[in-house]
């Protein structure tokens, strides 16, 4: 009786050991996010008839004092469909105590604040802006300043995860979606998560960046890609894994890159 007792105590305790082995295997790791740069996306609301006003203060003085201050100009861009006048940029520092002193010192800046004099004698150039800071994912290429067409067409995509599903997300576009942009044609620029807010409340939302020829050919690559048997199988599965849809909201922006951009 004893040995049958033993018997069946040590193959619960297989049992239970494969079980927890399998449960451990089906966990996604979290994904690392590189502590340096940190990247803040602003997005200027111009005012009314003021964009081009606007880009022209960017194009012959603000990127320049940016620089003299410890920030690196990294992209500019107008979105292609355009109603409230926006204009997206994304500028990188050390840190973000180093962000917070190289603003200190552009705001009071006397060359700043004699260009934003004279560039308002007509009025303000921004009605609003909204601002978010981000880390790159561990996946993300490293982003370059580089010049490849005038007319290479951006896409800021914003994808919202469903509940308990970004690093599912992440392990994704880590380990099939990146590959299959780069089979039909897409560019990865660079991939984000938004970092913690101020009550460290952490974000659910993966920000990136890819690129195209031009849009009739980012309309034909994505075409191309959701219809790919290798997506449609990924996306099953990991549909399977995060118990539905791993996202809640997707947002696209089309966007153009500034003739003062670095990256083009």
């Amino acid at each position: 009786m004893k040995k049958l007792f033993s018997a069946i105590l040590i193959l619960s305790v297989f049992f239970i050991a494969c079980s927890s082995s399998k449960k451990s295997a089906s966990v996604t790791p979290e994904t690392v996010l590189r502590p340096t740069p940190v990247y803040e996306m602003r997005t200027y609301f111009a005012a009314p008839g003021k964009l081009d006003d606007l880009s022209a203060r960017f194009r012959n003085n603000t990127t320049r004092i940016f620089s003299k201050h410890g920030m690196t100009n990294v992209g500019y861009w107008i979105p292609t469909e355009n109603p409230e006048n926006k204009l997206v940029y994304v500028l990188s520092y050390p840190s973000r105590e180093a962000r917070e002193a190289s603003w200190k010192a552009f705001g009071s800046d006397p060359e700043w604040q004699a260009v934003a004099k004279a560039s308002e004698a007509n009025g303000k150039l921004v009605a609003k802006v909204e601002s978010v800071y981000m880390q790159e994912t561990d996946y993300s290429p490293s982003v370059k300043a580089e010049a490849k067409s005038p007319n290479r067409t951006f896409e800021l995509r914003t994808y919202t995860s469903s509940a308990g599903n970004l690093q599912n997300l992440h392990e994704r576009f880590r380990s099939h979606t990146k590959k299959l942009f780069e089979k039909h044609g897409i560019a990865n620029i660079v991939y984000w998560q938004p970092m913690p807010k101020a009550d460290g409340t952490k974000s659910d939302m993966l920000v990136y960046i890819i690129a195209h020829k031009d849009r009739a050919t980012a309309d034909a690559s994505w075409k191309a890609f959701r219809e790919d048997p290798e997506w449609v199988k990924v996306k099953a599965a990991s549909e399977v894994k995060g118990g539905g849809s791993l996202t809640t909201k997707v947002e696209s922006v089309f966007m153009m890159p500034t003739d003062y951009s670095p990256i083009k």
